[in-house]
């Protein structure tokens, strides 16, 4: 019998492509025109093939789904992250805010890939104290099993030990992206089933090599996160970047052709 050769295919697993960045917009400055078509372009030209937009809260999450609908190669996330839960509360009604999501999931399901991004971040509880990230981490977690066959999309920081603990409660799967953490961290996930996900927060020390070095290949997976966690020229993953870079401008200086300095994009997750 021939062997068949599987084509690789290139999916940015976690892209935040409704910042404001990709409208030109720095601190609530505008300094350029909106710019996505240009993002997605060098995205595409560069091999990747598909994107997924992270939601990180409900409005994002909408915001994500009117920007995939009409896109094949776009999905998205719908869920709220773990520094922003305190809208739960400020909603005025959390029940009502879990349903919102329950519904944009029921009513979009052909272009939800994931649900999150969510978790626990130890590192940011000045945004959202701990208390109420581990209230509404429960609660999504409850609103996931209802969508048993949608992965999670998960977000630690500084919290790997509660996060493996809660999740151990579920019966679910998915992925801890941006891992940044310890291989005895990552085998607490793994243990349980979870991929691992990585972008260049990920690669930042000789420390993270370790780690990476030691997670099993098929469990894991590649994200930019961006406009977030490039691969800067200071991070000691920098030196295992072999191609070329891509033009980049300062933001004040934007052209159409180039990167914005500083603002990650898809096209590096090669």
């Amino acid at each position: 019998m021939r062997k068949t050769r599987l084509a690789k295919m290139l999916i940015d697993i976690g892209a935040n492509l409704t910042d404001g960045m990709y409208k030109g917009i720095y601190n609530g400055t505008k300094r350029h025109e909106p710019d996505l078509a240009c993002v997605l372009k060098r995205a595409w030209d560069a091999g990747v093939e598909r994107i997924i937009v992270t939601g990180g809260s409900l409005e994002e999450s909408r915001e994500a789904l009117e920007l995939v609908k009409d896109n094949e190669r776009l999905n998205c996330t719908v869920g709220v992250h773990p520094t922003r839960c305190g809208e739960f509360e400020k909603s005025g009604d959390p029940y009502k805010y879990l349903h919102d999501l329950e519904e944009l999931i029921n009513q979009n399901s052909k272009k939800v890939a994931a649900f999150g991004e969510f978790g626990l971040d130890y590192d940011r509880i000045q945004f959202c104290d701990k208390e109420t990230q581990m209230k509404y981490l429960r609660k999504q977690l409850q609103l996931a099993s209802k969508f048993p066959n949608l992965p999670l999309f998960l977000h630690c920081r500084n919290s790997a030990d509660d996060l493996a603990n809660v999740l151990a409660e579920f019966q679910l799967k998915g992925v801890v992206h941006s891992f940044d953490g310890t291989f005895e961290e990552a085998k607490q996930f793994l243990y349980l089933g979870y991929y691992i996900g990585l972008n260049g927060c990920s690669l930042k020390t000789v420390k993270n090599f370790e780690t990476v070095k030691k997670l099993p290949l098929e469990r894991i997976l590649l994200e930019t996160d961006a406009p977030w966690c490039e691969v800067r020229p200071s991070h000691a993953g920098h030196t295992f970047i072999k191609s070329k870079p891509l033009p980049s401008v300062k933001k004040e200086k934007w052209v159409e052709t180039a990167m914005v300095k500083s603002r990650n994009e898809p096209c590096t997750l090669r």
